[in-house]
C-alpha cells in the first residue's frame, strides 16, 4: 500500500480528468476508440475527444448521458443510456462482445462486469481503471464492501492482459483508499508461439 496523491475532485459533474487516466492516456492507440464505464457527465468522454479519439459512453443516467449530447450531435461520441447493473451489456451481440481501443472505469465497481470490461479491450488496447478500495470504509462512502475492491482484486481480474502499472493505497486529497491498474491486450503477434510448429 502506498500514500498517492491527487486532486482531480471538485463539484458533481465539473471533476477535472482523472490524473490517473490522463497520465496513461498515451497508451491509447492514435485515434482509437474509447469506451467509458458509468459515463458520468463525461468528463473522460470530452477530454478524450478533446485528442481526437471517437469515445463511447454508457450510463444509467439520462441527465448523465443528456450532458454530452453536443458530442453528440457533433458526431463526436456515441451515448448509450443503459442499466448495466440490472440488463444486458449494451455492447454484445449474442456471444460476440464489441472492443474497444480503450475501456476507461473510475469510481465505478460492479463485479458481475469486470470480466466483460476485460472482454471489451481490443487486442493492442488499454484498460485504465481506477476505484474505491477496501480501507475506504474508514474515512467516508463508499463504505459498503460491495463497492470496495479488495487487495489484489482489480489485479485479478485483468487475467490475460498485461499490467503496465498498479496501485493500491491512500489518496489524501480527498482522503479517500483507491486501487488502480493500467493493463494492455498483446496483439497476437506480440506474444510468443506456445507451441512452435
Amino acid at each position: 500500500m502506498s500514500n498517492l496523491t491527487e486532486t482531480d475532485h471538485g463539484p458533481h459533474g465539473s471533476e477535472a480528468p482523472s490524473a490517473w487516466v490522463q497520465r496513461w492516456s498515451h497508451l491509447v492507440p492514435a485515434h482509437g476508440t474509447v469506451l467509458d464505464v458509468a459515463c458520468g457527465h463525461g468528463r473522460h468522454l470530452r477530454w478524450f475527444a478533446q485528442r481526437n479519439h471517437p469515445v463511447v459512453g454508457v450510463d444509467r443516467s439520462r441527465e448523465a448521458i443528456d450532458s454530452i449530447a453536443d458530442l453528440v450531435a457533433a458526431g463526436r461520441a456515441e451515448a448509450r443510456v443503459a442499466d448495466i447493473e440490472n440488463g444486458p451489456w449494451p455492447f454484445s451481440a449474442g456471444a460476440h462482445v464489441r472492443t474497444f481501443d480503450a475501456v476507461i472505469v473510475t469510481n465505478y465497481l460492479w463485479r458481475p462486469l469486470l470480466p466483460v470490461i476485460v472482454a471489451s479491450v481490443a487486442p493492442g488496447g488499454v484498460l485504465i481503471y481506477e476505484t474505491f478500495a477496501a480501507g475506504n470504509e474508514s474515512v467516508g462512502k463508499p463504505s459498503r464492501p460491495d463497492f470496495l475492491l479488495q487487495p489484489g482484486e482489480l489485479w485479478r481480474a485483468c487475467e490475460g492482459l498485461r499490467v503496465v502499472a498498479f496501485e493500491d493505497g491512500f489518496m489524501s486529497a480527498p482522503e479517500r483508499f483507491v486501487q488502480r491498474i493500467v493493463a494492455v491486450r498483446p496483439r497476437a503477434a506480440e506474444l510468443p508461439a506456445r507451441y512452435p510448429l
